[in-house]
């Protein structure tokens, strides 16, 4: 596998010093972000062309999707902003030798350093968190057209606007004034601030209305997308642990999440939505 040597970023310190605490590492392998995964995992493999097509991962984190997708014979290239995911990336790929991630960078989504039209996909599932500006995300938008072939596919994750009062409404979180009020704010404007880092209450982000995730990605020069919730209602469940470990009852939340995915009304009422379009 090669390994890219890092480059200077132009990114906010604090979501770049968010992701180097390790958290993202088991993020999606416990609780809510089990059925974050394993939907997204379903998502791509119903937009991604057979393998070996070249998939360029931007964000792609410590390498989970990364690896996964060169497990089933992908060319896959992980680009991250934070080096402690390349370098889990890494490490990552080099517990599956027969089927290495074939390369690993840190990197910028504004300004990928590969050809124009060289990659048959390209999933962001990720970067658009943390460009609160929307020039900068129609820039990484823009971007990931610029790499793909005629015809291939973007696969691009958002943050939806009402997945914190959502939270925040179940857990409670919302009777604390300083949470109240970072809410007030995601529902204005979609622009999410933690001025307590020593609170879990997420980084420096951008959170899409649905509607305005499509409008960026046409204005990037895309045709026909869709906006995708990803987990359905089921995150919201209390219970969700427990019924994750039911096989008929994990089928049951995610057949809802498939049944309500391209209901638009019903999009944001996943934590996460995906936008889905062609080069």
């Amino acid at each position: 596998m090669q390994r890219i040597e890092p480059q200077r970023l132009d990114l906010l310190s604090e979501v770049i010093a968010y992701y180097q605490r390790g958290g993202e590492a088991q993020r999606l392998l416990t609780g809510v972000g089990r059925l974050e995964f394993a939907r997204t995992q379903e998502l791509v493999l119903r937009y991604l062309p057979r393998p070996p097509a070249v998939v360029l991962d931007v964000g792609g984190g410590p390498g989970l999707y990364a690896c996964w997708l060169a497990q089933l014979g992908y060319e896959v290239h992980l680009v991250d902003a934070a080096p402690l995911h390349v370098q889990q990336a890494c490490e990552a790929s080099r517990l599956q030798p027969d089927h290495p991630i074939a390369s690993c960078a840190v990197g910028d989504a504004r300004q990928l350093h590969v050809g124009d039209g060289t990659v048959d996909c390209v999933l962001l599932l990720g970067p658009l968190y943390h460009l609160p500006g929307r020039s900068d995300r129609v820039a990484a938008l823009r971007e990931a057209r610029r790499a793909l072939r005629v015809g291939g596919v973007l696969l691009a994750a958002a943050i939806s606007r009402y997945a914190s009062a959502l939270d925040g409404l179940l857990g409670e979180s919302l009777l604390n004034p300083d949470f109240a009020a970072i809410v007030e704010r995601d529902l204005v404007d979609g622009q999410h601030r933690n001025p307590h880092p020593d609170r879990d209450y997420f980084t420096t982000a951008f959170f899409h209305d649905p509607a305005e995730l499509a409008a960026e990605v046409a204005e990037a020069g895309f045709a026909d997308g869709q906006i995708l919730g990803i987990e359905g209602p089921g995150w919201l469940m209390q219970d969700l642990d427990a019924r994750w470990k039911d096989a008929a009852r994990r089928d049951v939340i995610l057949k809802t999440a498939r049944d309500l995915e391209a209901v638009p009304s019903l999009a944001g009422l996943s934590s996460h939505i995906l936008a889905v379009a062609l080069a």
